[in-house]
């Protein structure tokens, strides 16, 4: 079993996979956007569940408005903290793919990601499914981010079934 990987220097780490900025406006302080995703009924209606039941906050941050309205996504903060739900599953993801386990749903990030502090990061929660990423600006790379994690998996735990093993 490999160690843990920590995307923080305060570390309780997070795994995800990589995934850029999902527009310029989500970087650039304007209305965050979400991208369409073709997803089947029982995909598009866990993931409309747990748009729904998102925390009003993460990591001290207050939720914002997103584009389009109705998106499969939120956003929090400015930067802006982004969440897609049904994203593809990683491409580089293999079996024996690392992850990071934050109040029990399993995180996957992209080795330069993690390497790289002053680069935003996508982590992906493998663990459940459909999957979810979180683009996280580097502003919150290393304070924020495992709260930010942890303050989703009670959502993710109740509305996404479960996914990919992660070690």
């Amino acid at each position: 079993m490999q160690p843990r990987r920590r995307l923080g220097p305060a570390g309780r780490g997070v795994a995800v996979s990589a995934a850029a900025c999902v527009l310029l406006a989500a970087c650039s302080g304007g209305t965050p956007e979400i991208e369409e995703r073709d997803l089947d009924d029982a995909d598009r209606a866990a993931c409309e569940a747990l748009v729904a039941d998102l925390p009003d906050t993460l990591a001290g941050q207050e939720r914002r408005d997103v584009e389009p309205d109705g998106a499969l996504g939120a956003a929090w903060g400015d930067p802006a903290y982004v969440l897609s739900c049904g994203v593809p599953e990683p491409e580089d993801y293999e079996p024996t793919a690392t992850c990071s386990v934050i109040e029990g749903v399993g995180w996957y990030v992209t080795d330069d990601q993690l390497s790289d502090l002053q680069e935003d990061a996508t982590p992906i929660a493998l663990t459940r499914t459909p999957y979810v990423e979180l683009r996280v600006p580097t502003d919150y790379r290393t304070e924020g981010i495992d709260r930010a994690l942890a303050d989703l998996a009670p959502a993710l735990e109740e509305h996404l079934r479960e996914g990919l093993p992660c070690l």
